[in-house]
Parts: C-alpha cells; sequence; structure tokens
C-alpha cells in the first residue's frame, strides 16, 4: 500500500487524504457518547501492560455498565507490524460499547489520567487517541470503515472541518512538534501542487 505515496514523517507514509476529507470540527463526547468507542480498540502489548499495571484504579472507578473482571477486558493477541511491539491485542465489548467506556461515554483511562494530574493520554491506546486517523500498513490514513458506521461525525451537513485540522491534538501527539511541521509543509506543497495542476488544466483546455 505505501507504494503509492511519496512522503514519509516519522518513518510513516502520508495519504494525503487526511488533508482534505471532511470531518466534524471536534470530538465532542456529549454529542455522541464516545460512539467510536463502541466497537473497542486494538491496544500494543506495551500499552496492554500499561494499563493492567492500573487495573485496581480502573475497577474502583468504573460503573455499573462496565466489567470489573481483568480477564476480561482484552481478546487473545495477534501479530500487526502496524504495533510498535509486533502484537495488538484488541478490548472487548460489554454492554455494547469498549470495556473503558463508562455509561457517561467517557473513557475510564482517561478519567484515571486526569484524576491523578497525569497526560490525558497516558494510559489511553493509540489507536483510541488517532480516531479518525489510523496507521495501516505503514500508512496514516482514514479509518473509513470505521467512520461509515459513525452515526453523527459521518454525516455531511456535521462535517464542517477536516480530519487535519480537526486533528491537530492528535497528529501532535503520533508525530511531536517536528514531525507535525514538516506534516503542515507537506499539506502546503500539496495544495499547491493541485493548485498548480489545476491552472496547467485550463491552459490545455
Amino acid at each position: 500500500m505505501s507504494n503509492q505515496f511519496e512522503k514519509k514523517i516519522n518513518g510513516l507514509y502520508i495519504d494525503p487524504i487526511i488533508f482534505t476529507h471532511k470531518f466534524v470540527n471536534r470530538c465532542d463526547v456529549c454529542i455522541c457518547s464516545g460512539e467510536c468507542c463502541y466497537y473497542g480498540v486494538y491496544t500494543d502489548k506495551k500499552e496492554y501492560e500499561k494499563i493492567l499495571s492500573i487495573k485496581d484504579q480502573i475497577i474502583s472507578i468504573m460503573d455499573d455498565s462496565q466489567c470489573k473482571d481483568p480477564d476480561k477486558w482484552f481478546e487473545e493477541p495477534e501479530e500487526d507490524k502496524d504495533f510498535e511491539s509486533g502484537i495488538a491485542i484488541g478490548t472487548e465489548v460489554y454492554n455494547g460499547k469498549c470495556v473503558f467506556l463508562d455509561k457517561q461515554g467517557f473513557c475510564t483511562l482517561q478519567k484515571i489520567a486526569l484524576m491523578n494530574g497525569e497526560y490525558k493520554w497516558k494510559y489511553k491506546p493509540l489507536y483510541c487517541i488517532l480516531f479518525p486517523l489510523v496507521v495501516y500498513e505503514g500508512v496514516l490514513t482514514i479509518d473509513d470503515d470505521h467512520l461509515s458506521r459513525m452515526h453523527y461525525c459521518n454525516k455531511i451537513q456535521n462535517q464542517v472541518s477536516t480530519v487535519f485540522d480537526a486533528c491537530k491534538h492528535e497528529l501532535l501527539h503520533l508525530l511531536g512538534e517536528k514531525g507535525y511541521q514538516e506534516l503542515l509543509e507537506y499539506r502546503n506543497e500539496y495544495f499547491n501542487q493541485i493548485k498548480s495542476e489545476g491552472i496547467k488544466d485550463e491552459i490545455t483546455k
């Protein structure tokens, strides 16, 4: 898949669709109740281990809609080269949602970090943070399959921004400040190229 993409940042090829794909202005749990978490998420083996290291804290703030048995929180591990360790472990779905999603639509893992005065995404799986972005076969692109199942953020009338603009903090988290600046430069180059090609097409008509 990566052969069709030219730009590479921090080891990831960049799919230009992230610059143009329409999306909501920002994620708002109060509107969607964390719908993107209904299906669970894949965690890296290291993320899985970090989550289990605070299992007692997690259990202590789970509500009655969540499963408090750590043995039922995760699926069986599987190999996946898009994960740092090469091992992906999915979170289980309980009561029609990810085991870590509470009945208000908030992520228990993020709540714990905030309660402890830590970085809000310290325990949250990368692929949960990134949505609707995803890394697939070494390419940073759009998780259009997952996005198509959403009832709010995939509706045209709600898409007033682009994935790139709506996910600045997520991209900074993934790529770092330097990587994000490279991405911003690539975005400008990409649009300049499109504009240039459009002018050329008009001249040759």
